[in-house]
């Protein structure tokens, strides 16, 4: 189940032709109401697609009654005719649905550079068919997951019942996952009733603890979008902090497909760092070693080599003891006090990897996720484009 699971909602996936692979790569989500609330984060990249400008500017009322979205061009540094086109694409979304273009935002993931005449041509011709195939039932909700898929294995969805009200929601991405606010493209959706404001500070705060934690490449996006609408066709409304704990779950759950969706990925690595002075510093530290090639190709090769680790710790500003580190990987204390403990030959390695840095510097914790370095994933971006 993805993001009809809530009811009040309706999805479409269909094939426009925008993909050489000639795969689903146009879909759609209505929110038939009666509440029309929605709340959205964007990349941090300055360099923005033409979409999520689009697209902050529909959002920034907190209303919205449609996604349309596409793979097989990102739409992005096409120009002011790029932009046009996305424009055209909310206003022909909205005629055909009965609403305003305003409350149609827009979603774009594929190639830099990718969005000329042909691009607007198939999207806008699909327009149509889209809206007529779109409906409530689980397959609609997949064959619009499965649209929006880019170099992704599996499609990414998500379904949750809460008491009197459900979340879902469906996500692409595997690759230029190194977040701010949001990663590659997902669509939350529920029929709780809630006011817009709480909307967005329940999605504030399961980005936070979710996407923004991962960095499997440390490559951020420049169409980056999450967004979360609501129905409020159950007619339950939950409090806020019952709703940001669904929302929560339900972006973990999707950060979690994402993680081990990514590209060429062959080991699965959550960094923990705990004793930390403050949240932002367990953060800063995890996402620094994550970030190091040197550390991310030690475990492509099963090497326990804490020293990358250590090192790494060192570059951060945060706040900790240079002689006070301790590093664990997959449960072997490999070390303490920053020197040696137990031999690193004991370190049994699988898919997933759990690396524990202690700082002994205060209470807080926080946990990035990453991948390894591996040849697959230099081969299949060296021929991305072609």
């Amino acid at each position: 189940m993805t993001v009809t699971h809530p009811q009040g909602f309706s999805a479409a996936g269909l094939t426009v032709g925008l993909k050489p692979s000639g795969k689903p790569d146009l879909a759609l989500v209505v929110n038939d109401g009666p509440a029309d609330a929605v709340a959205a984060v964007y990349t941090s990249n300055r360099c923005k697609a033409n979409p999520v400008l689009w697209s902050e500017q529909a959002s920034a009322d907190g209303r919205a009654r449609a996604v349309v979205l596409n793979s097989g061009g990102a739409n992005c540094y096409t120009g002011e005719f790029g932009f046009q086109t996305t424009h055209l694409t909310a206003e022909r979304a909205a005629a055909l649905l009965g609403v305003s273009p305003v409350d149609v935002l827009v979603c774009s993931t594929g190639l830099i550079g990718v969005g000329g005449q042909d691009f607007r041509d198939r999207i806008v011709e699909g327009l149509p068919g889209l809206v007529e195939a779109a409906g409530a039932e689980d397959a609609h909700g997949r064959s619009a997951a499965e649209a929006i898929m880019t170099t992704d294995t599996v499609a990414k969805t998500v379904a949750l019942q809460r008491g009197g009200y459900r979340v879902g929601g469906m996500a692409k991405g595997a690759g230029m996952l190194a977040p701010g606010l949001a990663t590659m493209l997902v669509v939350l959706t529920t029929d709780a009733a809630v006011d817009q404001e709480v909307l967005d500070r329940a999605l504030r705060a399961a980005t936070s603890v979710s996407f923004d934690r991962l960095d499997t490449d440390g490559c951020m996006s420049t169409n980056d979008t999450v967004i979360l609408m609501s129905s409020g066709a159950s007619g339950t409304s939950p409090s806020e902090a019952e709703l940001t704990e669904a929302i929560t779950q339900a972006c973990l759950d999707l950060t979690g497909q994402l993680h081990v969706d990514a590209e060429g990925a062959h080991h699965d690595i959550a960094i923990t760092t705990r004793g930390a002075a403050t949240v932002a510093d367990a953060v800063t530290v995890s996402r620094a070693v994550g970030r190091s090639n040197l550390f991310k190709a030690a475990i492509f090769g099963e090497d326990p080599n804490w020293g990358r680790v250590v090192a790494q710790v060192g570059v951060t500003d945060a706040e900790f003891e240079p002689t006070a580190i301790d590093v664990a990987i997959n449960g072997v204390q490999v070390c303490t006090g920053s020197t040696p403990d137990a031999d690193p030959e004991q370190v049994v390695f699988s898919r997933r990897v759990d690396v524990v840095i202690d700082l002994h510097a205060g209470e807080e914790s926080a946990t990035v996720w990453t991948s390894d370095l591996t040849h697959d994933y230099v081969e299949e971006n060296s021929a991305y484009s072609t």
